[in-house]
């Protein structure tokens, strides 16, 4: 496969995934209770965390 359909299948993924990982974190955050700081621990949290399942994802699309 070229790696340019392998980049444009995983901008494709990459803009999915986060669409749906944001739209979960969000109907998570309702449940968070009104305490500033679980609020800002969940989002840090929340904030860092998105890319760990893309880690894969990344690494076939720069793949030879």
């Amino acid at each position: 496969m070229n790696i340019r359909v392998r980049k444009l299948i995983g901008l494709v993924g990459l803009l999915a995934w986060l669409g749906f990982y944001v739209g979960l974190m969000l109907n998570i955050a309702d449940h968070v209770p009104e305490n500033r700081a679980l609020q800002m621990a969940f989002f840090v949290v929340a904030g860092t965390c998105w890319f760990i399942p893309i880690l894969p994802l990344i690494k076939w699309m720069s793949r030879p």
